[in-house]
């Protein structure tokens, strides 16, 4: 890998378990444009390699991913793309959000999140369209309404509606408390439980783990997974063209930073409690 590379990719136990890792380190694995292009590489060269049984989705530096790219030198000038014609910013979001991750949700061999640090809205959805999630106990997870909307599929209508009206972080004990994570553990032990599991499933017959996949995903899709998300989706883009402030400029910033006004919100009452 090349040292501007977004994504490192690499395989462990002979091949049979495949390690993306979102390598953004400085700005905190953001979801830019080229991280999510270089994210359907590395998983495409999985998918590909016969070799390959499972893959695991992890974030180097202290944190899985803060989720959107808000200002990076991936994403530009922010000014500019909000004047961009309502038509251009459905496209450019839906490019970005509801496509890749319904296409990870799909693909045909098992995928694990290893989530720690923080995983903050678009992250969240990122984990979500992994099969599994583990997680540190102290890892800080919130959830949203955003383009790809499988909050209420991850934990329920109502535990949705508590979660998000709250707008509050959840640690990686609290989301496995209400199913979102499947396994939390203590951050010096959360690579090596994940990589165990890893090597549980890898042992497995591939094809088998295909349709077994394939089953519990149609089952959503009967149930109308797609469709929500794809309406969900245009629900989302609607709001974004009202006139609620969403963001506001760092004042600690000399590049211009923006934060999310809720991130901030959650986080005081996080520190509060």
């Amino acid at each position: 890998m090349s040292d501007d590379a977004r994504v490192n990719y690499e395989t462990r136990e002979d091949g049979s378990i495949a390690v993306v890792s979102m390598a953004r380190e400085r700005y905190r694995n953001a979801l830019s444009p080229q991280m999510m292009a270089e994210l359907q590489a590395a998983f495409d060269e999985a998918v590909a390699d016969e070799d390959v049984r499972v893959i695991v989705l992890r974030g180097e530096g202290p944190s899985f991913s803060a989720g959107h790219d808000l200002g990076s030198p991936d994403v530009g000038d922010r000014d500019e793309r909000e004047a961009a014609p309502m038509a251009v910013k459905y496209n450019n979001n839906r490019a970005l959000d509801p496509d890749p991750l319904l296409r990870f949700r799909a693909l045909p061999k098992p995928t694990i999140a290893m989530v720690h640090g923080h995983c903050i809205y678009a992250a969240w959805m990122l984990a979500s369209s992994m099969d599994v999630i583990f997680a540190s106990e102290d890892a800080q997870f919130l959830a949203t309404n955003f383009q790809y909307f499988s909050v209420p599929w991850d934990i329920g209508a109502r535990r949705a509606k508590h979660l998000l009206f709250g707008n509050q972080f959840l640690s990686g004990s609290e989301a496995m408390e209400i199913g979102f994570v499947q396994e939390a553990h203590p951050a010096e032990r959360l690579e090596a439980e994940t990589m165990a599991y890893a090597s549980r499933v890898a042992e497995m017959d591939p094809f088998q783990l295909q349709m077994m996949k394939h089953s519990i995903n149609q089952m959503q899709e009967i149930q109308g997974f797609t469709a929500h998300i794809m309406s969900s989706h245009s629900d989302r883009m609607v709001r974004g063209a009202n006139a609620v402030q969403a963001t506001v400029k760092s004042e600690e910033s000399e590049s211009g930073r923006h934060l999310y006004l809720n991130v901030e919100r959650a986080r005081s009452r996080r520190q509060d409690s």
